[in-house]
């Protein structure tokens, strides 16, 4: 079953790249994950997330955090924790309704990227939660799609520094401070950590 659809394909006519397309998909897409695939997911400290709710209405969120913290559980999953957010889970929540998905992994610095499209669920009990310190939920992607894209358009980029957002064992993560600011600190959650007097604002 090709991964083409009719908007796909009239546009490949229009440019004469039907018989190009044809070629990537038959050499570079596959339904699992291999070997080089997992090293390279492993390593990524950030990526895209692409959902969509029942209507088509799209939503693209970026995702950071230490390398490895997304996971490969075998050749057709994926598991990545969801952190302290903004509370609008506008992703999650499409991903609730509509478990279609596709990521973006890519490498700035060696310019390479991976696309994994897939099926997403969300587990609010997932054994991995204890491995991502303040992870509030789990999601695991079974990967329907998975290839890799040229690279000629990537700029080059280098790593400055991580977030100091990102959630570490032994330590306790900063509040940021727009949510201590009057339009928000009156309706956070009860056990928001901004809430805490002795909470680092940054």
């Amino acid at each position: 079953m090709t991964i083409y659809h009719q908007g796909n394909r009239s546009l490949q006519d229009r440019f004469d790249t039907r018989r190009l397309a044809d070629r990537l998909e038959e050499r570079l897409v596959r339904d699992h994950i291999d070997d080089d695939d997992r090293a390279f997911i492993q390593a990524r400290d950030m990526f895209f997330l692409a959902t969509a709710d029942v209507d088509g209405r799209p939503q693209c969120s970026y995702k950071g955090g230490d390398p490895g913290f997304v996971r490969v559980l075998d050749e057709h999953t994926i598991a990545f924790p969801n952190y302290d957010g903004n509370g609008m889970h506008l992703s999650a929540g499409n991903a609730v309704v509509n478990p279609h998905v596709g990521i973006l992994f890519v490498d700035f610095e060696s310019r390479k990227r991976l696309r994994l499209s897939g099926v997403a669920a969300q587990a609010i009990e997932d054994p991995l939660l204890v491995e991502f310190p303040e992870a509030q939920f789990i999601w695991r992607v079974r990967a329907t799609q998975v290839f890799p894209n040229c690279p000629r358009y990537i700029h080059e980029y280098r790593l400055v520094q991580r977030s100091r957002f990102v959630p570490k064992g032994g330590c306790k993560t900063p509040v940021p401070s727009w949510k201590t600011r009057p339009w928000a600190s009156d309706v956070l959650p009860q056990d928001d950590p901004a809430k805490d007097p002795d909470a680092e604002i940054v």
